[in-house]
């Protein structure tokens, strides 16, 4: 059986960005406030979508007209990372699923 020892590296990547996200909040109550308009987005983006939320309010916080040209590059890169930590974590948790659960992985027997 097949050992799965990035359980610590999983939980530090995830956790990083919803740990900047969460000092940056503290730290700057007033610059969230600017970029959303309501508390909904923000919590979402936390749960959902850290890195992107993180990217989002860094390029905004120092951008002075909007998100422009490669701005969007930087965006699109931290949501195939929110993405790939997504998958990755379906993908190494797929064996935890009873064996009779539809969708998972038959045991050799």
């Amino acid at each position: 059986m097949r050992q799965n020892n990035a359980g610590c590296l999983t939980g530090l990547i995830t956790g990083f960005s919803r740990l900047m996200l969460l000092m940056f909040w503290l730290a700057r109550p007033g610059v969230m406030d600017a970029m959303f308009s309501t508390f909904l987005v923000p919590c979402l983006g936390f749960f959902l979508l850290p890195f992107t939320t993180l990217m989002y309010i860094m390029l905004q916080s120092s951008a002075v007209g909007g998100l422009q040209g490669l701005d969007w590059l930087w965006i699109g890169l931290a949501v195939l990372l929110d993405l790939a930590s997504i998958a990755g974590a379906g993908y190494s948790n797929r064996d935890r699923l009873p064996a009779n659960f539809p969708g998972s992985t038959p045991q050799g027997g």
